[in-house]
């Protein structure tokens, strides 16, 4: 029996976590030399779920089992008479779930390129086979189905309160890159001094999602702010060049972590009254108000450092006027029709 124990290693050092299975820690190794740290350390958490729920060693799982584990992640987490607002679900989240299975299906592909187990015994199907012609090609069912859900952005008065609840330029200045740039979380934490290039009014984003690296505008108001912050608050003798870092306690002038980050927006939204709030959110808000002010969706696109311009269209939806602006010249158009009719 396989019992996994993730054991979190230093990945700057080149090592990655490890589960204690030589097939499933030759995978992390694998992992870890083509994808993000945050990328392994998931894909090892995902594994460890799966293999604690699903108590067999790697090599005699089947799709049995995988069918198995997707029940009980979609069990009752908080009781069979509470679910979630946003997609009426009482388990984990279908996201969440599907992200699992790759994890798994990944682990399963790699061991069958190199041989540790037969061609055909990736344990993960596809999806469920449709009944109907058979000559007739057909996709099947999705073995998870995910919905499409619009993000929460945040109104203006939100945003007024939540500004002034934060308590120090710094703050304020990793908020306004998020809220004013459409930064990432990690890519706000990963800004260096050389990074910033205020004369243009523009920064580098050296380690974007996926290793993708652009350089994006960012607002006089996000470098009259981080001015502030780094004249009057950085430490002079900081031990990292990173632009953002802790400003009191033993860890003074390290890199500021994103649960440090964390703890700053939750701190600033319970002042402000404010019942939900995010990083994500921030970015979400600055996507849309741009696409809202009339920046093509190609310039959002790049701005967001979307690699698909599918991910951004999503905040044509988000836009108060735009659908409606369409519709109207739509219907103009149609009434204008029958009028010439008549």
């Amino acid at each position: 029996m396989f019992v996994p124990c993730l054991v979190r290693a230093s990945l700057d050092g080149g090592q990655v976590p490890r589960l204690g299975h030589p097939l499933v820690d030759d995978y992390l190794q694998f992992v870890g030399a083509r994808a993000r740290p945050n990328t392994v350390l998931a894909t090892a958490f995902d594994l460890k779920v799966f293999f604690t729920v699903i108590t067999k060693d790697p090599v005699d799982v089947d799709t049995a089992d995988v069918l198995e584990f997707i029940g009980i992640q979609r069990e009752p987490r908080r009781g069979t008479v509470v679910v979630r607002i946003e997609d009426g679900e009482k388990g984990l989240s279908a996201r969440t779930i599907k992200r699992r299975l790759a994890s798994v299906s990944g682990l399963y592909e790699y061991l069958k390129v190199r041989g540790d187990i037969t061609v055909s015994a990736n344990p993960v199907p596809r999806g469920m086979a449709l009944r109907g012609d058979r000559r007739r090609a057909t996709r099947g069912v999705p073995l998870i189905r995910t919905p499409r859900m619009l993000p929460r952005i945040i109104d203006p008065a939100a945003v007024d309160a939540f500004l002034a609840a934060l308590r120090t330029h710094r703050d304020r200045a990793m908020v306004e890159a998020m809220l004013l740039g459409g930064l990432r979380r990690c890519e706000v934490l990963g800004l260096r001094l050389p990074d910033l290039r205020a004369g243009e009014n523009r920064v580098f984003i050296a380690a974007g999602k996926g290793g993708h690296q652009r350089i994006v505008p960012l607002s006089p108001r996000f470098y009259a702010t981080v001015a502030e912050y780094l004249s009057g608050e950085r430490p002079d003798h900081a031990e990292t060049d990173h632009v953002f870092c802790v400003l009191k306690g033993p860890r003074r002038g390290r890199p500021l972590s994103a649960a440090g980050l964390d703890e700053i927006i939750a701190g600033a939204r319970a002042r402000a009254g404010i019942e939900h709030l995010t990083c994500h959110q921030l970015r979400h808000t600055c996507l849309t108000r741009l696409r809202e002010a009339g920046m093509a969706l190609e310039a959002v696109q790049a701005q967001a450092g979307h690699r698909s311009i599918e991910s951004t269209r999503i905040y044509l939806h988000l836009s108060n006027n735009w659908l409606a602006d369409e519709y109207r010249r739509a219907a103009e158009a149609i009434d204008a029709q029958g009028e010439a009719g008549q």
